[in-house]
């Protein structure tokens, strides 16, 4: 993945963060609105996380477009990675598990 660091727990902090989503897929809601409230906070976050490296608005204006690029090559590599897993994978990973 592109220029993401990848640890231990990696995988695992992942699964949490889906397995929350899922949470909320509870049949009240859809999960396009589910999904759509995930990637604003993954938006929110990763904003913050991008403030954190300027000490500035003006410094971080100037980056504007330069992190935009970064985060979503970031965010695309890993979609088509993703995508390519549930279409070489599609029946295991969309059959539910038997009772």
């Amino acid at each position: 993945m592109a220029d993401i660091p990848i640890d231990k727990k990696f995988y695992d902090r992942a699964n949490e963060y889906i397995k929350l989503a899922n949470e909320h897929c509870d049949g009240t809601l859809g999960i396009s609105l589910v999904s759509g409230s995930f990637m604003f906070a993954l938006s929110r976050f990763n904003s913050w996380v991008s403030a954190t490296d300027f000490e500035s608005g003006a410094a971080m204006k100037e980056k504007r477009q330069e992190t935009i690029d970064l985060l979503v090559n970031q965010y695309r590599s890993m979609l088509e990675q993703n995508l390519d897993d549930h279409i070489n994978n599609f029946d295991r990973l969309m059959t539910p598990p038997a009772p």
